[in-house]
């Protein structure tokens, strides 16, 4: 077992964010002092003109003393992360540790996940690449290089892609990797991508398009098909790089046969529906509305999940943690593509209705099925092509046996 390491990567990142968190909480205890000043009231209401007579000299004076404490504080952070930044110049930290162990690495998956847009913007060295990885390491995606890292390459790829707040390391679960099985059985050189879940799915989803046609472009053999399996977020990705793909006519779009969905979140995730609700619910009161800002730290990655955005024009121009309706464009699956769906239920029984709604705990059941109400956005997966697993939780489809058994069916169809 690799044994944890203190990284100067990860001073510096952590630095950053907690410098980003306190200037953070600095606004919103601010934000809320003024408000209780201004609105002394229980049930106060917003209102545009600053109170009069005592309670506005009152309110003026510890509002002005008040503010003074609050830019002292912003002054000392930022001066504080500033000599950070500066210090750190002058080690050259690595971003991406050779020695880091799967813990480290689990870390900084979740990091990106919850915050991965904010990091890439701030330039946090902790930021992920897109990166195609083996044994925990980026690889050169060079024809020579790729030649040196797998001995004897197949004409045949099983892209594998994991899941939000995650990375490819954690396909091994206890002593189980779907691609790794899978590979075996058929005859597939394994691929795993490792990437930044925090960013738009989108965004991703281009990326890995144009990571796919350098891949094939570069592979030490000719390339026969392809097939990908997506674990939750993964799947999403998958498609939004279809899309992209086929915009730019590449060269991988024709060669995949097959396409796997394990409990991906087709029409979103209750769990960020959830926290989109309670962004509503806290900006009813204007004393609670300053603590909204801390539900609004979530990622892009994450805001995506609500409805399923897989495409730019899905959220472009829209406020995403506002409380607005579906208007996803993307909504069939790739076409000349054999597509299939994996979902799970918590419950043990299928006419259990609570557990068509928790369904695997994190993705209701229809969703990862492609159902819907709206029959326009119904992903039209054939009956043989669709399979429910009960008694079984989200992370437990990454290493269900019988999970693999019904990808390897599917595989050898």
């Amino acid at each position: 077992m690799k044994q944890p390491h203190i990284h100067l990567s990860d001073i510096q990142g952590l630095g950053q964010l907690m410098v980003d968190a306190t200037l953070g909480v600095t606004d919103i205890v601010e934000a809320m002092h003024h408000t209780v000043l201004g609105l002394p009231m229980p049930w106060g209401k917003a209102r545009s003109e600053p109170p009069s007579g005592l309670h506005g000299v009152v309110y003026k004076g510890l509002q002005g003393s008040s503010a003074l404490v609050y830019r002292m504080v912003r002054g000392v952070t930022s001066a504080a992360g500033h000599g950070l930044d500066r210090a750190m110049e002058h080690l050259h930290p690595e971003r991406d540790p050779a020695h880091a162990s799967n813990a480290h690495a689990a870390a900084v998956s979740i990091l990106n996940g919850v915050l991965g847009d904010h990091m890439q913007a701030q330039g946090n060295p902790l930021t992920l690449g897109m990166t195609w990885r083996q044994d925990g390491l980026a690889m050169e995606i060079t024809r020579s290089a790729l030649a040196a890292a797998i001995p004897k390459p197949s004409g045949k790829i099983l892209v594998m892609l994991h899941g939000h707040c995650m990375n490819e390391l954690q396909w091994l679960r206890n002593g189980h990797n779907h691609g790794a099985a899978l590979s075996a059985a058929n005859g597939y050189t394994p691929m795993y991508l490792r990437y930044n879940t925090g960013l738009h799915i989108s965004e991703n989803g281009r990326a890995l398009a144009d990571q796919l046609e350098q891949l094939v472009a570069q592979w030490p053999t000719a390339v026969q098909e392809i097939c990908v399996v997506g674990y939750s977020m993964g799947g999403m990705v998958a498609r939004s790089a279809f899309h992209y793909g086929r915009k730019a006519r590449h060269a991988w779009v024709p060669l995949v046969h097959k396409l796997f969905f394990v409990g991906t979140p087709q029409h979103g995730s209750m769990v960020e529906q959830a926290g989109n609700l309670l962004d509503k619910a806290l900006e009813a009161s204007p004393y609670s509305h300053a603590l909204s800002r801390l539900g609004k730290i979530r990622s892009a990655g994450t805001t995506d999940l609500r409805h399923g955005n897989l495409i730019d024009e899905d959220w472009a121009g829209d406020d995403r943690f506002a409380h607005a309706h579906d208007r996803r464009q993307l909504s069939q699956l790739p076409a000349n593509v054999k597509c299939y769906a994996i979902a799970a239920m918590i419950a043990k029984e299928p006419s259990e209705v609570w557990g068509q709604l928790v369904g695997d705990g994190l993705v209701p059941v229809k969703s990862a099925l492609g159902k819907h109400r709206d029959k326009n956005r119904v992903l039209h997966l054939p009956a043989e092509h669709q399979r429910v697993f009960y008694g079984m939780s989200h992370l437990g489809l990454l290493d269900s046996t019988a999970v693999c058994d019904q990808l390897q069916a599917w595989m050898a169809e």
